[in-house]
């Protein structure tokens, strides 16, 4: 069995699911795809091939190797994009919970039955069918949760909008004992460069007390500065609109002093390494064209 056990972004990380792009499929027709920035590659004729994406992942598996991490990765269904693992589900304290996601991606969770088998059936949570909820906008954070979510009227007209205050209050009931705190996350159909797809896309913490923060991913100034004022000003790495774009804030954690990042990330990663972090780089600008990045690849189910 699995003990699940995950409390928040940093802790040593001891077992995770990593997504496959094997047997990916062909590049999508532009009405099918989920986001903006996948629909610019399609128009401009770069959207990623197979090999690239699988050489890619296969070198973030080589890093969790080299710590030890135990490495699951998804059955492979064919001609079917199972890359972001983050999104189809996620593990707060010791429940899996399943992601509700966009119709067109409900096979992906099949392919992770093995490692579902073995966890115990009282953890496993679904949500209600109204509450829509992805992993990469829930960041469990010791007493907090963290959540993006879109709070507009016209969220069902936003394909990039992914997680309704229903599942928001879901959570809080779910979690009682911590405090789910919730951002209005900008979204935009058509225009990749004002696109905050998940919170991960505009906003991570990391150890040592930092952080990495867009601020004009968050549509309420506030809720922006709740968290400048919870991390510090001096603590917090602003990326511009551009590093939004090409995905800077969505790394990954491997302990509260290693991480892992794309290697074209040069002022991050110099800003990483002089706060004293282990900065494993790997190649990932293909995988990003699909507005993700190493966080929504991964889906943490043991930290220490």
């Amino acid at each position: 069995m699995i003990k699940l056990h995950v409390n928040d972004e940093i802790s040593r990380l001891r077992a995770v699911v990593l997504g496959t792009a094997r047997s990916n499929g062909p590049t999508p027709k532009l009405q099918d795809a989920y986001d903006p920035k996948s629909a610019e590659h399609i128009k401009a004729g770069t959207y990623p091939v197979e090999d690239d994406m699988v050489n890619e992942m296969e070198a973030v598996a080589q890093v969790f190797k080299k710590y030890g991490v135990t490495v699951y990765r998804p059955d492979v269904i064919r001609d079917y994009n199972q890359i972001f693992a983050r999104d189809i589900a996620f593990v707060i304290d010791d429940k899996f919970i399943y992601g509700n996601i966009l119709e067109d991606r409900s096979k992906e969770i099949d392919a992770l039955d093995y490692v579902i088998d073995q966890i115990e059936d009282s953890k496993i949570i679904e949500f209600p069918e109204d509450a829509h909820i992805e992993g990469g906008d829930v960041m469990p954070w010791g007493d907090y949760i963290f959540v993006g979510a879109y709070y507009g009227d016209d969220y069902p007209s936003f394909i990039t909008a992914r997680t309704n205050m229903n599942a928001v209050k879901h959570l809080q009931k779910l979690f009682p004992h911590k405090k789910v705190k919730s951002f209005n996350l900008k979204k935009s159909n058509t225009v990749a460069e004002d696109n905050a797809l998940h919170l991960d896309c505009c906003f991570q913490p990391l150890g040592k007390g930092k952080a990495i923060i867009h601020k004009e991913g968050f549509l309420i100034e506030a809720e922006y500065k709740w968290l400048i004022d919870f991390f510090g000003k001096d603590n917090c790495f602003h990326i511009t609109k551009n590093e939004m774009y090409n995905m800077n804030s969505n790394i990954f954690s491997i302990s509260p002093d290693v991480v892992i990042s794309e290697k074209t990330f040069t002022r991050l990663n110099a800003w990483l390494r002089k706060q004293g972090f282990t900065v494993e780089e790997v190649p990932y600008s293909e995988i990003s064209k699909q507005e993700g990045l190493l966080r929504c690849t991964t889906m943490p189910l043991v930290r220490d």
